[in-house]
């Protein structure tokens, strides 16, 4: 029985409406609230409701975040007492966020609206569903989602182990769709990697230049806004260059006039670029004609020094490659005797720039040795564990030849100014990285080559930014750091489709040039 409310037209139309919802409820089949995963979502012949078939959207992200292992995702934090309460599915979530990051919506809130206004996404990302016969989808959307602070508090506490987890299947993914017969000229996926990190800007006042904050640049004074964040510098300027605003802003003043006490020109004073944040660490891998790709990421405090990404990068690069890569070309930040020993034990080399330090460069004999200003090789005279480096590794102390192991001679063939203290001593580490730091010949064109690599890293780091890496709403460390894994799993899951696309386009391109040779002979 209808309620007769108002007019006798708003009768009449609210009969209408009621009898065609009736109409499809009893027509249409039943909505499955268990639905398979997103991984076999994307399957051939996977069975979709109707109303998930029409979704544009919905059939889109099927595409988009089918290929991941959903099925094997870890859904329960191994860190959890066990048995214990059983969580709600984390896997819905995630690929939630993953859908945040391609909308680029910026909020929680933004987001959980989002997807009350698209139904058919919510029912393939997986979500627990409310039943309800007042839904033609046959679900309760707002009652199935959980709060926009639920959905905060999942990302601020997920295990980034289980984020790494996807990132490792992109990369397996990558390899594998990657075409290796002998038509397509393809370097070995991964042999050659490129490095670099990416400055992320805090969520917080101080980072602000029109908010008055005093001492904002104190580093003892950690901001309320987020607790994990650590104020380091990006780059640095001389003060009579011209230099972004921010730079101005932090010196006080765009250039400074000579100062009366210190010698220096003011030209030669530094001012740097101050952020209260993170840094991203990324190692990516460029294969000519087909794109680059994101081998290994890790977010830190923006404290940190950029070598100290280097061996985590790594070791994730090695377990996912199955290898070690051969080349690798990184930024003048890198040039550590590590770094070159790393590569060349894989019988390849690091082209790194080199960043003299005290002005200082060696030259070495045929067997290794330094050699003296005198061009004399200096033999080793002790060696000792040095444990202050990032690396724990031998140093050797190299003594004057005229006067170690025996005095024999009187007096330095250039009149050293060290000749009455002893004479000439070299301190550094005694591997092949060390010298091979002083040798490498940047000249030359393979060292160009490799170094051409670089880009590939700035290609992903302006993807992450375009996605909004640089500065997160987030006010977490941990919340940041995996929402920046996530941000690197799309731009590979992106990478899959172009790398599916463009095969497409070659075999529709092979085809058509097929037909035509067929019908040339016919």
């Amino acid at each position: 029985m209808l309620l007769q409310v108002g007019s006798k037209g708003n009768w009449f139309t609210l009969a209408k409406t009621s009898l065609r919802s009736t109409i499809v409820r009893r027509l249409s089949p039943p909505v499955p609230l268990i639905r398979p995963s997103l991984s076999q979502l994307a399957q051939p012949g996977a069975a979709l409701p109707s109303f998930v078939r029409q979704s544009s959207l919905a059939r889109r992200y099927i595409d988009l975040l089918g290929p991941l292992d959903w099925d094997h995702f870890p859904q329960r934090d191994p860190h959890r007492a066990w048995p214990g309460p059983q969580p709600q599915p984390r896997a819905p979530y995630v690929a939630s966020y993953l859908v945040k990051i391609n909308q680029h919506i910026r909020y929680m809130s933004k987001l959980r609206e989002y997807l009350v206004e698209h139904p058919a996404l919510v029912w393939i990302l997986g979500f627990p569903l409310v039943p309800s016969s007042a839904y033609e989808w046959g679900f309760d959307v707002e009652a199935s989602l959980s709060s926009s602070r639920q959905f905060s508090r999942v990302l601020r506490t997920l295990p980034n182990a289980a984020l790494q987890f996807l990132l490792d299947g992109t990369v397996s993914l990558i390899g594998q769709e990657l075409p290796q017969n002998a038509l397509l000229e393809i370097v070995a996926f991964g042999d050659s990697v490129s490095g670099d990190t990416k400055h992320i800007i805090a969520w917080v006042k101080e980072n602000n230049l029109k908010d008055y904050v005093k001492d904002r640049y104190d580093k003892t004074k950690q901001p309320k806004g987020d607790p994990d964040c650590r104020l380091g510098c990006k780059r640095k300027h001389n003060v009579g260059d011209p230099a972004p605003t921010e730079v101005a802003a932090t010196a006080g003043e765009g250039s400074l006039p000579t100062p009366t006490t210190d010698p220096v020109p003011a030209k030669n004073k530094k001012v740097g670029e101050y952020y209260w944040g993170y840094a991203s660490g990324v190692i990516a891998t460029k294969v000519p004609g087909w794109g680059e790709f994101v081998l290994a990421e890790l977010t830190q405090p923006f404290d940190r020094s950029d070598v100290s990404y280097f061996f985590p990068l790594m070791a994730d690069v090695e377990r996912r490659l199955d290898r070690r890569p051969r080349y690798g070309a990184w930024d003048s930040a890198f040039d550590a005797f590590y770094v070159y020993q790393y590569f060349d034990d894989a019988e390849g080399f690091a082209a790194v720039p080199f960043a003299p330090r005290g002005g200082i460069t060696r030259q070495f004999d045929a067997n290794g040795l330094p050699l003296c200003p005198a061009g004399l090789a200096m033999p080793l005279k002790s060696t000792y564990i040095c444990g202050t480096s990032l690396v724990k590794h031998p140093r050797g102390r190299y003594a004057c030849p005229l006067r170690f192991p025996q005095v024999c001679a009187s007096s330095c063939p250039i009149a050293h100014k060290n000749w009455h203290k002893g004479g000439c001593v070299v301190t550094m580490p005694t591997c092949q990285g060390a010298r091979l730091r002083y040798q490498l010949d940047r000249d030359s064109p393979a060292f160009k080559e490799i170094y051409k690599q670089r880009t590939a890293t700035e290609r992903v780091n302006s993807q992450a930014e375009a996605l909004g890496i640089e500065r997160p709403k987030l006010r977490n460390g941990h919340a940041i750091t995996n929402q920046n894994t996530l941000i690197y799993v799309l731009i590979n899951l992106r990478a899959v489709q172009r790398i599916r696309a463009h095969k497409a386009d070659l075999a529709r391109r092979k085809a058509a040039c097929q037909k035509g040779a067929d019908e040339t002979l016919s």
